[in-house]
């Protein structure tokens, strides 16, 4: 007994330590993810006549929370939740430009009055396509409440990405971001099939993107023994002759957040989930995803993995020019306005990768600004594709399009402009964009880069402009499909999206201090 004692008492034990949590750092998040909860309890429990306001009204009160939230952590630069979250400037710039969209879009998802049997959403998810049961339900006026639950999962996920100063928690943001989007990709009323097709091919494929992140997540423990971005950045710096095993975990982990990008070769599934799923979770999918992931990998890159810059660069650099590209060639043989959209958001995507190879401040205020003129942009696109309508629902076939411009000059003058923001014309925030991320990359000495970049641009300004000389230069026909009439709801979203386009193109200065005035990743 004295032997074993003697034994015990040489041994130093850690006495373990409750971790601390700062909540007020959290508070964003929280309130977004513990509002979906509260959703699923009002999904269990409310009468099915009065989930529908009672979620509504959950919603906008949960982001407007969340917003405020956000701005009240200005000027924060410290870590949470025992260093697995960083809120700094850049990222706290990134939860609110994601909260924003999200109250657009949650504008765009409540709209009932374009589709005469209600929302752009099934009556019953699990009821089959064209049986009587999808009939009955839709007779009945019967709404799927529940999307809202998932959707303030997903925005929490996206909350929680751009934030993520560990592997584990960037893990985790992934999925609670990702799961729900699947579901909602397959609910759409109109062209079920196509619908629930999309959100197949968007889960299998987002499962083995996040197989590549867990692997090389892996590998790179392996390599520094810890998930964290900071001892990662220091075992990089310390082991420099151990390359071979960190370039494929560096590989394998950017190919898991370039998948949520939609950048080339890992692009396949965007064009078929933005055609398939309902259009207004397309348009909150486009703008705020990216957001989100542009968000973690910035963050990844330039923390974790800055040490290896020019061993990842060579790297960024083919895959932004692939992406560039054949967002912008495929884009020129479209004849679905959604599909075009959809490889013009990965062309966009190319773009927004220069101000990532830059690493730099510049590069980093860049894309940030970048993302946000794209996210206000996209969120108009995909409002007025949802007006445009026919007999058989929204008229995406651009022969649909032809004449729009002289049944309805306001809607078409309007989708111009955000035509010509996507192109990068001055005056509107795209150009701003546009400008920032080509002079970041020429002042970080990839000039080959931009040029690229910039016959990249020229392509794809053919596609835009098609659209525009369609709907104001061409005679209108018995195709040509009408304007619906919004809900105040579409109305506010769609005023929203081209304030923000026009004024980013003319006063862009404030906007860009701000992002400048919040410096650079905590490391």
């Amino acid at each position: 007994m004295n032997a074993v004692a003697t034994v015990v008492h040489a041994v130093d034990v850690t006495p373990w330590e409750m971790p601390t949590l700062d909540y007020r750092l959290l508070a964003p998040v929280l309130i977004v993810l513990g509002a979906g909860v509260v959703s699923v309890l009002f999904e269990a429990f409310l009468p099915r006549g009065v989930r529908r306001p009672v979620q509504l009204t959950l919603v906008f009160v949960t982001l407007i929370a969340a917003l405020v939230a956000v701005i009240n952590l200005n000027g924060v630069r410290e870590t949470a939740g025992q260093g697995a979250l960083a809120i700094d400037g850049p990222g706290l710039i990134l939860q609110g430009a994601v909260v924003v969209i999200a109250i657009l879009g949650a504008l765009l998802m409540a709209e009932r009055g374009l589709d005469p049997n209600g929302d752009a959403f099934a009556a019953r998810a699990s009821s089959l396509p064209g049986s009587e049961d999808e009939r009955q339900f839709t007779a009945r006026g019967y709404f799927q409440t529940e999307i809202w639950a998932f959707f303030l999962f997903a925005v929490g996920g996206m909350m929680l990405f751009p934030i993520a100063n560990d592997l584990l928690m960037m893990f985790v943001a992934l999925e609670v971001m990702s799961l729900p989007l699947y579901l909602l990709a397959g609910m759409a009323r109109r062209r079920r099939l196509l619908s629930q097709e999309a959100a197949l091919k968007y889960f299998v494929l987002g499962a083995f993107a996040s197989a590549f992140f867990l692997y090389g997540a892996a590998l790179l423990y392996g390599f520094s023994g810890s998930i964290s971005f900071g001892e990662i950045a220091a075992s990089l710096g310390s082991k420099t002759g151990e390359t071979a095993l960190i370039l494929i975990a560096i590989g394998l982990v950017v190919a898991g957040v370039l998948f949520k990008i939609g950048a080339a070769p890992f692009h396949q599934w965007v064009p078929d989930v933005y055609q398939g799923a309902p259009t207004p979770v397309t348009g909150f999918m486009a703008a705020a995803v990216k957001i989100a992931a542009f968000g973690a990998l910035l963050r990844l890159l330039y923390v974790a993995l800055g040490g290896m810059r020019w061993d990842w660069t060579p790297m960024l650099w083919v895959i932004s020019i692939l992406t560039m590209f054949v967002g912008a060639i495929l884009a020129l043989t479209q004849s679905d306005i959604k599909r075009m959209i959809a490889y013009s958001s990965i062309a966009q995507a190319g773009f927004i990768l220069l101000g990532v190879v830059a690493v730099s401040a510049k590069g980093l205020e860049g894309a940030i600004f970048y993302l946000i003129a794209y996210a206000f942009t996209t969120i108009g696109v995909f409002a007025i594709i949802s007006m445009v309508r026919d007999e058989n629902g929204e008229a995406t076939h651009l022969s649909k399009w032809a004449g729009l411009g002289r049944q309805s000059p306001v809607i078409a003058t309007l989708f111009t402009i955000f035509m010509l923001a996507l192109t990068g014309i001055p005056l509107t925030s795209g150009f701003i964009g546009k400008f920032a991320v080509f002079s970041a990359a020429y002042a970080s000495g990839d000039k080959w880069l931009v040029i690229a970049a910039v016959v990249a641009s020229l392509i794809a300004a053919f596609f835009y402009m098609r659209v525009v000389v369609l709907m104001f230069f061409t005679e209108p026909n018995e195709e040509t499909a009408i304007v619906a009439i919004p809900s105040i709801f579409t109305t506010i979203a769609l005023a929203a999206a081209a304030t923000v386009t026009v004024l980013l193109g003319v006063v862009p200065q404030p906007l860009l201090d701000l992002i400048a005035n919040a410096g650079v990743f905590i490391r």
